[in-house]
């Protein structure tokens, strides 16, 4: 009897895991910045939590991105945040992101799924090449989340990557556009 109690509660740990990693890519709208339908980490302002509730931390703004009317670049002092999901599997999500030239940007990046990733951003070719002093964080483990601030005061072009073994060579990178 003891046994199959015990089996049932590797499966309830295992259920629940997926539950939380599926209800925080769910609740995340990158189209919006906004709040999915069960709520979460990317409400924004104006965007209630959802019906589950929800992260209740600082919001990154829904509005005007890079080149459009109204948009304010991110400076030293009040960097512009832009939330990155780190997997599941090898991928980052969005994979392509605008900045201005010369804007200054936290990137805060959540690790999601079973992997333990990395963030790494600057110059594409040294995020390629995975040079050593690029700015980066390291071992994301499941539903842990830090941030990174750069600011793009170069002629680019910029890329960001993940440079756990295999994850690189499996496609786990993007791009970042530089305008004005």
């Amino acid at each position: 009897m003891n046994r199959r109690f015990g089996l049932a509660g590797v499966v309830l740990v295992i259920v629940g895991v997926v539950l939380v990693g599926a209800s925080t890519v769910l609740a995340w709208n990158p189209g919006t910045g906004g709040a999915g339908w069960l709520g979460g980490m990317m409400a924004g302002a104006g965007h209630g939590p959802g019906m589950m509730g929800g992260y209740s931390g600082p919001r990154s703004a829904s509005g005007p991105q890079p080149g459009d009317q109204g948009f304010v670049a991110g400076t030293t002092q009040a960097p512009r945040v832009i939330r990155v999901i780190a997997g599941p599997g090898h991928t980052f999500t969005p994979s392509d992101i605008t900045v201005q030239r010369g804007e200054t940007v936290t990137f805060e990046v959540t690790a999601m799924g079973p992997l333990a990733h990395e963030f790494m951003v600057g110059p594409a070719d040294a995020v390629a090449t995975d040079q050593a002093g690029t700015p980066e964080v390291a071992d994301l483990g499941m539903m842990a989340t830090k941030s990174l601030t750069y600011t793009f005061d170069g002629s680019g072009p910029y890329a960001f990557a993940c440079h756990a073994p295999g994850h690189y060579e499996a496609g786990m990178k993007g791009t970042i556009t530089l305008v004005g």
